[in-house]
């Protein structure tokens, strides 16, 4: 499970790396604040979370799938298909509970709260698709270990959805200008950083639109679908307005930011 979790890190820091580069080469928008004051918090949050993750859930996700192998335990265990149907069911069954759970985070005003922290960067790049709230992450693995508890899918099923899902949501989140014809085509399929950006738009509608982090097919399926956002690309503003002001871009203020009278409302 070591070299599971060894892959995972050495992928996450070469994307995030290679993410940030490609937003400075190839930037969707100009930045509205330096990559200084929003960076720091951000990635802050980043190895807060890992550290907290790792005391409350040693063994991970990968972890707990080789457990409930070794004792037989959920759907695939129990019902043997071939190995590739089902690593195909386990990550389109995966992703679509994230969707699910990420609506959830939207629609429930207790969890909406601690989501904020995601929405209340005030700009949009690749550090903002690992901006979470710590109570959130925590919650997060939880279902995710329910779903994986039920499924008893392959470890590889596991291991490529963790990377995926962590590729894929730096890449959705990236600051970075893909031809439209591009993302036209990519966005059939994946959620791409246009599509994504809608999400993290000030407009209520927009902002709760556009769940999906790996398929872009959930949203369309449940009727979640924006395709661009009424003020365009360039001109949209990112964020919360209520949480603009420099004293909500630091580490403190952010593990704070769930609990202050201002937080509103879904």
């Amino acid at each position: 499970m070591e070299s599971a979790n060894l892959i995972r890190m050495v992928v996450f820091f070469s994307l995030l790396i290679g993410f940030m580069l490609l937003e400075a080469i190839f930037p969707r928008r100009k930045r509205d604040i330096k990559r200084t004051a929003r960076w720091p918090a951000n990635l802050s949050l980043v190895f807060t979370n890992s550290l907290i993750l790792k005391l409350a859930f040693p063994i991970g996700a990968v972890g707990f799938a080789a457990q409930l192998q070794s004792v037989n335990f959920g759907l695939f265990n129990l019902v043997h298909l071939p190995l590739g149907l089902s690593v195909i069911f386990s990550i389109l069954i995966l992703d679509l509970a994230i969707y699910w759970q990420h609506r959830l985070f939207h629609r429930q005003a207790w969890l909406w709260k601690l989501h904020q922290v995601h929405h209340s960067d005030p700009d949009y790049d690749v550090t903002t698709g690992s901006r979470f709230h710590p109570i959130e992450i925590l919650l997060s693995m939880g279902i995710k270990l329910a779903v994986i508890a039920l499924l008893g899918p392959p470890l590889v099923a596991v291991i490529l959805f963790e990377i995926i899902l962590n590729g894929l949501a730096m890449f959705n989140h990236a600051n970075l200008k893909l031809p439209l014809a591009w993302d036209n085509i990519i966005r059939r399929v994946i959620v791409t950083p246009d599509m994504h950006r809608v999400h993290h738009s000030v407009e209520p509608r927009e902002c709760h639109s556009n769940f999906g982090f790996n398929l872009s097919i959930w949203d369309r399926l449940f009727n979640s679908y924006v395709a661009q956002p009424k003020a365009g690309h360039i001109n949209m503003q990112i964020g919360l307005v209520q949480f603009p002001q420099p004293e909500n871009r630091n580490l403190v203020a952010l593990l704070k930011q769930p609990f202050k009278r201002d937080s509103m409302d879904v």
